[in-house]
């Protein structure tokens, strides 16, 4: 007696997969029209006595609804992450601040790659696997260069944030990869923002706003491009073996 042939898996499960991606992106969306307004340095002005006496009166229940807040801010793609950068400087000092940043950023971002990776991530993920011709040279290359390429995602600021947590995971990045490299790479653009949040309450005192572009003023846009060369120098040097058959 042969078995009956074995039933297709339920579309059910298939589809619980894409529910965390897209319930970030309907958060997002929702939150991009409501939280405009509120998550905004006017916002932090006008709380920031009651901030710092609450930083002063209960330091650690602080810093964790702060990491708490950022977390949710990167997650879910909502606006105001760097105005949570700032005032992660403003409340908490260049050292602690920029902390604090990087690994509220890292979670944040962590969220998004898992979320991208249980849905969408396995179905695009396995096609490339299985794809030859230019697409499969393209897998071998990502693979080859993974480190470089996610770190210059971080390095060069014209790449929005949410896009350099989206693509690794819909690619097949390694999560430990993906992790390490984005706490890396985001520490250079987190001192810059934590450094304008240091000086911000003086700023605010002239009745005036955080100056933000101070991120592409030449001395500091040199040594974030700097560090990308630097990033990308291993794919340049293996792409001159491959021409040279070395």
């Amino acid at each position: 007696m042969t078995n009956p042939d074995p039933k297709p898996a339920p579309a059910r499960p298939r589809l619980l997969r894409h529910l965390p991606l897209a319930l970030i992106a309907l958060v997002a969306v929702i939150g991009a029209v409501t939280l405009r307004e509120y998550i905004s340095f006017e916002t932090l002005r006008e709380n920031r006595a009651a901030l710092l006496a609450l930083r002063d009166s209960n330091y650690l229940a602080l810093a964790g609804g702060f990491v708490a807040a950022y977390v949710a801010i990167v997650a879910f793609s909502l606006p105001g992450a760097a105005v949570a950068s700032v005032t992660g400087g403003f409340l908490f000092g260049l050292g602690p601040g920029t902390a604090l940043n990087v690994l509220s950023a890292t979670l944040g971002a962590i969220a998004i790659f898992l979320a991208a990776r249980a849905g969408l991530g396995q179905v695009l993920s396995a096609r490339l696997d299985a794809s030859e011709g230019r697409l499969g040279k393209l897998r071998d290359g990502l693979r080859q260069n993974e480190v470089s390429v996610l770190l210059l995602l971080r390095l060069v600021p014209a790449v929005p944030f949410f896009v350099a947590n989206l693509l690794p995971a819909l690619v097949g990045v390694r999560f430990a990869t993906f992790a390490w490299t984005t706490a890396l790479g985001i520490i250079p653009g987190a001192l810059v923002f934590t450094s304008i949040g240091v000086g911000v309450g003086s700023v605010f005192d002239r009745g005036g706003e955080p100056d933000l572009s101070l991120l592409w003023a030449p001395q500091v846009i040199g040594p974030l491009l700097g560090l990308a060369a630097l990033a990308a120098l291993p794919i340049a040097l293996r792409a001159w073996r491959a021409r040279r058959g070395i």
